[in-house]
């Protein structure tokens, strides 16, 4: 049987942290990795933070992969500047929470995940083969065991002959199968989860820079919250991109159980806001209805002219809205000035326009629709990490900070991959790998993890920049109900023995309180209503249906279902059929019954059914992520 130090479980952000910083320490470890290549499974928002808290300290990515990093990694935009919007109808009340975002970080990127983690398995992998360990793709882990008189763990894989390892840090999301076939924690539930669904938004480089007002260095984080939550606890989110945008909403899942809406839907409801509407809107080409009689033969030839002239226009457009784009079509001798470009461009519209029956208009691109679960780390964190010598990491262990607008995921799960391959690479070195030592010193690195006191506790210097940036909203439009909270708040004094009080009572004594449909709904509402501006817009953006959205996916279909349904009358099976993003789900004569068509692996069912990620290589591929 093939032997390793240790194996690493997922191809994500965290996973890949883990295998460098072990190879780091000049320790052999192997990573598995689902996908046919590492990024073609994993969703993100996505913003990545380096932090610098005041107490403690954490690991960022930069420490882990080096200068290297900052200068050559594909990031998107460094994120400048953070908006949140209260939405009423056409009105809109904005709150600039830029130095809120700010709060202890060296900086705050932009990502898609398809272009990052490849860089990031490329270095990884490079360091770890050197060791020789590295990545091994395509491969399914589908279940662990330990043989009597050994600590050495078996691990069985869909695709490979069984292989033992000393330690395994499991960094497979949060519907982890080594929790599931460890028993290490329970299930989340509804009540422990948000639903995250998102789309990737074509929006040519320059022309996003002249409507965010940001340079090609700088980039804008905007918030939504009230009507656009369709009376749900949670709210959207857009993120500027080099060339796309990040757009997505994210809500608590035991407010979508109460009042199950398609995620599409809530999807659809954001981008029909009249100030989203107008930051996505871009010029966009349709065909007109033809009502010439012409053969089959010259409709085919059209139509093929016509998709070489618009994917002609498109990569002009795309270059022509580019500096670095304009620079590369020159050098190349095609043209001579970027009007020669501009003049081009305007001769492919008019023969698409003339010959092909196409016009041109104001609507949006959508690249990719997308959805995820996202564990809450305030009600799920993983209390002891680990279960014998495994170690769970990021949205495994349940571990992300959402406090209010502070949404944070990919750096808290680099933080915890850095502990554990710490703690494993200590326990290699004493050949000590009973959980007492290896999961008891993982356990305690990360309960001093500033993420694990935010996760626990108000942080009152926050707080106070908070109701700093919040401090012209009036007071009685947040209510009897968080008038005296106010009250109370602003003044230092009487801030600091608040939260004090707030800190003994717990977060989960006081959550019921701040999350709510006041807080997220009415409140932003009226805030709107009464000192909102309005959007002066009559543009309404035309949305791809769900199977236009479903089509533009890549799938590698699998015969093997990797999901079963074990309750088919259960309520919460029940609200799947509106719930599962991809419509998964429907039903018959009073049971639901699943079709895997159209499955984009997200875990939303995961609760009450038996939920496998598919095998290697098999399921949704992300072009974004």
């Amino acid at each position: 049987m093939e032997r390793y130090d240790v194996a690493i479980v997922g191809g994500g952000t965290s996973g890949l942290t883990a295998l460098r910083q072990l190879a780091n320490l000049g320790k052999q470890a192997v990573l598995l990795e689902a996908g046919n290549t590492a990024g073609t499974k994993n969703i993100s928002g996505g913003i990545l933070y380096s932090k610098k808290p005041k107490n403690g300290r954490v690991y960022n990515i930069e420490d882990v992969f080096g200068r290297e990093f900052i200068d050559d990694a594909p990031y998107e935009r460094p994120i400048t500047r953070y908006i949140l919007h209260a939405t009423s109808k056409d009105k809109l009340y904005s709150i600039d929470l830029t130095p809120v975002h700010e709060y202890q970080i060296n900086y705050a990127y932009s990502v898609l995940l398809s272009k990052l983690i490849p860089w990031l398995a490329k270095e990884a992998s490079d360091m770890s083969e050197k060791m020789g360990g590295g990545i091994i793709s395509g491969v399914h882990m589908r279940s662990v065991r330990w043989e009597q008189g050994s600590s050495d763990i078996v691990i069985d894989t869909d695709e490979l002959e069984p292989f033992r390892v000393k330690a395994v840090i499991a960094a497979d999301g949060v519907n982890s199968e080594l929790a599931e076939v460890t028993k290490a924690r329970n299930k989340f539930s509804s009540e422990q989860l948000y639903q995250g669904v998102k789309v990737v938004i074509k929006l040519p480089e320059t022309i996003l820079e002249e409507r965010f007002n940001v340079t090609s260095e700088e980039g804008a984080a905007h918030l939504f919250a009230g009507d656009v939550t369709m009376n749900h606890i949670g709210g959207g989110f857009l993120y500027t991109n080099r060339d796309t945008i990040s757009l997505g909403a994210v809500y608590h899942m035991d407010s979508l159980m109460d009042n199950p809406v398609e995620p599409s839907r809530l999807m659809d409801t954001l981008i029909r806001n009249k100030l989203v509407a107008e930051f996505v809107k871009d010029r966009v080409p349709a065909k007109k209805s033809s009502q010439a009689l012409i053969s089959k033969d010259e409709e085919i030839r059209q139509h093929f002219m016509a998709v070489k002239l618009l994917k002609t226009w498109n990569n002009l457009r795309s270059e022509y809205y580019s500096r670095d784009g304009i620079k590369r079509l020159i050098e190349s001798g095609k043209y001579g000035t970027k009007d020669e470009i501009g003049s081009r461009i305007a001769f492919l519209e008019n023969e698409l326009v003339e010959k092909y029956n196409y016009e041109f208009g104001d609507n949006y691109v959508e690249l990719e629709y997308s959805t995820k679960l996202i564990p809450d780390g305030k009600r799920c964190r993983m209390k002891a990490p680990y279960y014998k010598n495994i170690l769970f990491v990021g949205d495994a262990a349940g571990r992300g900070v959402f406090v209010g607008p502070r949404i944070e995921g990919l750096n808290v799960g680099i933080d915890d991959a850095v502990r554990a391959a710490n703690a494993v690479a200590r326990s290699l070195d004493r050949n000590n790998f009973d959980e007492q030592y290896l999961g008891n010193f993982y356990t305690k690195s990360v309960e001093e993890s500033p993420y694990t006191r935010d996760m626990k506790e108000i942080d009152k210097d926050y707080l106070k920049i908070f109701l700093d940036c919040s401090k012209n909203i009036p007071k009685d439009i947040v209510g009897s109900r968080y008038g005296m909270i106010f009250k109370l708040m602003s003044s230092g004094t009487l801030r600091g023995i608040a939260v004090g009080f707030a800190n003994m009572l717990g977060f989960d004594r006081l959550l019921p309180l701040v999350e709510s449909v006041d807080t997220y709904v009415n409140v932003p509402v009226e805030l709107a209503d009464r000192l909102g501006k309005t959007i002066d817009s009559n543009y309404v953006p035309s949305t791809p249906s769900l199977q236009e959205r479903i089509a533009k996916l890549d799938y590698n279909d699998d015969t093997f279902p990797h999901i079963q349904v074990t309750k088919p009358r259960s309520e919460f099976m029940q609200k799947m059929v509106s719930l599962c993003p991809t419509r998964c789900y429907s039903c018959e004569n009073g049971d639901v019954i699943l079709q895997h068509e159209g499955c984009i692996e997200c875990g939303t069912c995961a609760y009450e059914t038996l939920w496998r990620h598919p095998r290697g290589t098999k399921g949704v591929s992300y072009k974004y992520g």
